[in-house]
C-alpha cells in the first residue's frame, strides 16, 4: 500500500473536494492495463468526535482506573500486613479466629472446641431425638490440618476486600475417623430411629372410638448422615440427620371421617328381631367387632367381624331355635339299629348381618330382622342306613380292674357306645368324650404319671383306651396316633396297648386316634361288666387281621427305690424294662391274600423295686 495511505491515529478529512478526490484510490477502467492489478480496499475514515464528548467520556474511565489502582495498592498492603495471621472473617466450627496470629488462633480453638470433642452430640433424626458419643464413634479432630486450613491467606482480591466489610467464611475442621467404629455407631442410630409407618386407624377404648393419626415411617439415610456428622460434629449444636420417609395410605381427614361414623355406630344398641324373641347387639359388642382398613383416597373402610356379632346374638336367640337330632346306631339284642334323625330350625346366621353396616350408619331405627332356616341333622337317617354298618369287623376285651377304675371305665364306655365314624373321618377319644372330671361323674383312681404310680380323677381310662385300640387294630383301621404306657402292664399285650391323659381343664395331653379309611362307615359298641370291658367295631369287613408279637430284647433290671416314709409302704420286686415289637398283617377278607404288614417297636422302662424302711422298735 502507498505510504500516504497509512492513516494516523486521529484522522482529518481534507477541507476541499479536490483534496478528497486526490485522496481516493485510482479505479482502473474496464479493459485497461490495470485489469490484472489487485483490487484495493477503501479504508473507512473515522469521524472525529467533538471535543466536549471526548472529555466527558474520559472522566468515568479515569475514576475507575483510580479506584482500581487504589484497591490494588490496598490489596498489596493488606497482603503484606496480614502475612502470617489468620485471614479476617475466618471461623472454624463457629469459632471466630479472624485476624489472630497462628498461636492465638490455636489457643482460641482449643479453648472452645476441645470440650466438645468428648461431649455427647445431640442428633435429631426426623421425629426422634438421640445422642452420639464422639469417642465411641471413632471421631477425632486433626488439629494440625485444621489449624493449617484456618491459617491459609486467600489470594482472591474479592475475598480479601469483602472481609474488610465484615464478610466471614467458615473453613470447618479436619476430622479423622475410624470408619468401622463410625459405621457401627451410625447403624445403631438407624436401628433406634427407624419407625415403621403407622396407618391411620380407629381404635376403641371400651365403646369409645379414638382416632389414630397416620404417621409416615422413617429410616436414617446412613450415607448422607455420615457426611453431616463428619462435617459438623464439633459445631456445638444439634445435628439434623437426613431420613428417608415411608408413606402411608391414609390421611388425617380420612381418619376423622371414619371417626364420625364410628361415633354413630356405637351410639346405641342394635335390635335383632327373632321369632318370638329379640336380641341386642350392645355398643361394646359393636366396638369389638368393628374394624377399619385403609382405603383409596386416604380414607378408612369399616368392616364388621360377623363371627363376634353372631357369638353375642346366638345365646340370646337359642330358645327360638329347634336343634336337630342325629341318627344313631343302637345295639338292640346285640345287633345295630338306626334311630331316625330329626331336622331342626335355626337362625340363618350366614346372611343375618349382611345389612349391619348400613344400620350402624343410622342414629335411630337400628333394627335387623333375622330369617330362620331348616337345620338338618349332621347324620341323617338315610346316611346312617347307607353307612354299611352290618357286621363286627373288630373286637377286643380286657379284664381285671379295681372298683374305682371300673366306675370311670363304665362312664367313658357309655359315652362312646353308638359313636359313628363316617368314611374318611378320624375318631379322637379325648375329643369325643370331652373333659373327664368330677363334674362329669368321674372319680379318683390309679394312673401312671411320669413313669410312676399315682392317683387322679378319671384314672383307669387307659384300660378302655387299650381295649378300643385293639378293637380298631383288628378292624384294620388306620392308626392316627397313640402312645403306650411308660412301663409294661402284664394284663395288656406288649407293644399293642395305649394310654390317654387330659389336663384338669380337659385339654388333651395324650390321645388315642384312628381313621376310618374304609369306604363304609363304622359304629362303636361297648359292653361293660364289673370285671371286664369289651369293645366291638361294626362296619363292612375288609380284612382278616393277624398280630405277630416280637421277641423281648435289651432287658434292663429294675432299680431300687425307697418307699414313702409316711403312710403305708407297699414293697415290690419291680419288673425289668425291655424292647419288643408287634407286626400287624392285613389280608384281604375275600381272597386272604396279604395286603400289607406294619411293625411297631416299643421300649418299656423297668418298674422300680420299692424298698420299705424297717418299722421302728416297739
Amino acid at each position: 500500500m502507498p505510504e500516504d495511505q497509512n492513516w494516523p491515529g486521529e484522522a482529518r478529512w481534507p477541507e476541499s473536494h479536490s483534496e478528497q478526490t486526490d485522496l481516493l484510490p485510482r479505479i482502473p477502467a474496464v479493459g485497461s492495463p490495470w485489469d490484472d492489478a489487485p483490487t484495493q480496499q477503501i479504508p473507512q475514515v473515522p469521524q472525529e468526535e467533538p471535543a466536549t464528548e471526548r472529555r466527558s467520556s474520559r472522566k468515568p474511565a479515569i475514576i475507575v482506573g483510580a479506584v482500581v489502582g487504589a484497591l490494588a495498592v490496598l490489596y498489596g498492603i493488606d497482603l503484606a500486613v496480614s502475612s502470617g495471621d489468620v485471614p479476617r472473617g475466618t471461623t472454624v466450627a463457629g469459632v471466630d479466629v479472624g485476624g489472630m496470629s497462628q498461636l492465638e488462633a490455636e489457643q482460641a480453638l482449643r479453648q472452645k472446641i476441645e470440650p466438645r470433642l468428648t461431649q455427647p452430640i445431640a442428633v435429631k433424626i426426623g421425629s426422634v431425638d438421640g445422642k452420639l458419643d464422639p469417642t465411641r464413634s471413632g471421631l477425632t479432630l486433626d488439629w494440625g490440618k485444621t489449624l493449617e486450613q484456618a491459617g491459609d491467606q486467600p489470594l482472591s482480591p474479592i475475598t480479601r476486600v469483602a472481609s474488610l466489610f465484615g464478610a466471614t467464611r467458615e473453613v470447618g475442621v479436619v476430622t479423622s475417623t475410624d470408619d468401622k467404629t463410625l459405621s457401627a455407631a451410625i447403624d445403631q442410630l438407624k436401628t433406634s430411629s427407624t419407625r415403621p409407618p403407622v396407618e391411620g386407624a380407629i381404635r376403641f377404648d371400651g365403646a369409645n372410638p379414638v382416632a389414630v393419626e397416620p404417621v409416615p415411617g422413617q429410616e436414617l439415610d446412613t450415607g448422607k448422615a455420615r457426611q453431616v456428622i463428619i462435617d459438623r460434629w464439633v459445631s456445638g449444636s444439634a445435628l439434623e440427620l437426613p431420613v428417608t420417609s415411608s408413606p402411608v395410605k391414609t390421611t388425617s381427614d380420612g381418619v376423622h371421617v371414619a371417626l364420625d361414623f364410628a361415633k354413630v355406630a356405637v351410639s346405641a344398641p342394635v335390635t335383632v328381631k327373632g321369632e318370638g324373641k329379640d336380641a341386642k347387639i350392645d355398643p361394646a359388642v359393636i366396638a369389638s367387632a368393628l374394624t377399619f382398613d385403609p382405603a383409596d383416597g386416604g380414607g378408612l373402610a369399616p368392616k364388621v367381624d360377623v363371627a363376634k356379632v353372631t357369638d353375642a346374638v346366638r345365646p340370646q336367640l337359642a330358645s327360638t331355635e329347634k336343634p336337630g337330632q342325629d341318627a344313631e346306631v343302637v345295639f338292640d339284642g346285640g345287633t345295630p339299629k338306626v334311630t331316625p334323625s330329626t331336622d331342626g330350625t335355626g337362625v340363618k346366621y350366614d346372611t343375618a348381618f349382611a345389612t349391619l353396616l348400613d344400620v350402624l350408619h343410622k342414629p335411630d331405627g337400628r333394627e335387623i330382622k333375622v330369617e330362620y332356616t331348616k337345620a338338618p341333622a349332621k347324620v341323617t337317617t338315610d346316611q346312617a342306613n347307607q353307612l354299611g354298618i352290618k357286621e363286627v369287623i373288630g373286637e377286643f376285651s380286657t379284664k381285671g380292674f379295681a372298683a374305682d377304675s371300673g366306675v370311670n371305665i363304665r362312664m367313658v364306655a357309655a359315652k362312646v357306645d353308638g359313636a359313628i365314624v363316617k368314611p374318611g373321618e378320624t375318631f379322637s377319644l379325648n375329643g369325643y368324650t370331652g373333659p373327664r372330671g368330677a363334674a362329669q361323674g368321674y372319680v379318683e383312681a390309679g394312673i401312671i404319671k411320669d413313669g410312676a404310680p399315682g392317683r387322679e380323677v378319671g384314672g383307669g381310662i387307659s384300660q378302655f383306651a387299650t381295649t378300643l385300640y385293639n378293637a380298631s387294630y383288628f378292624a384294620g383301621l388306620k392308626d392316627a396316633g397313640h402312645k403306650e404306657h411308660s412301663y409294661y402292664i402284664s394284663r395288656y399285650p406288649a407293644a399293642r396297648e395305649a394310654t390317654v391323659f387330659e389336663n384338669p381343664d380337659g385339654s388333651s395331653v395324650i390321645d388315642l386316634k384312628f381313621t376310618n379309611d374304609s369306604p363304609t362307615g363304622i359304629a362303636i359298641q361297648t359292653i361293660w361288666t364289673s370285671s371286664s370291658i369289651t369293645v366291638k367295631i361294626w362296619g363292612t369287613k375288609r380284612y382278616n387281621v393277624e398280630s405277630i408279637p416280637g421277641a423281648r430284647t435289651l432287658e434292663t433290671p429294675p432299680q431300687e427305690k425307697p418307699g414313702p416314709t409316711t403312710g403305708k409302704c407297699n414293697p415290690s420286686n419291680g419288673a425289668p424294662g425291655f424292647t419288643t415289637s408287634d407286626t400287624r398283617v392285613l389280608r384281604d377278607a375275600t381272597s386272604n391274600a396279604e395286603v400289607r404288614r406294619d411293625t411297631r417297636t416299643v421300649r418299656y422302662n423297668p418298674q422300680p423295686k420299692i424298698v420299705c424302711a424297717p418299722a421302728p422298735p416297739g
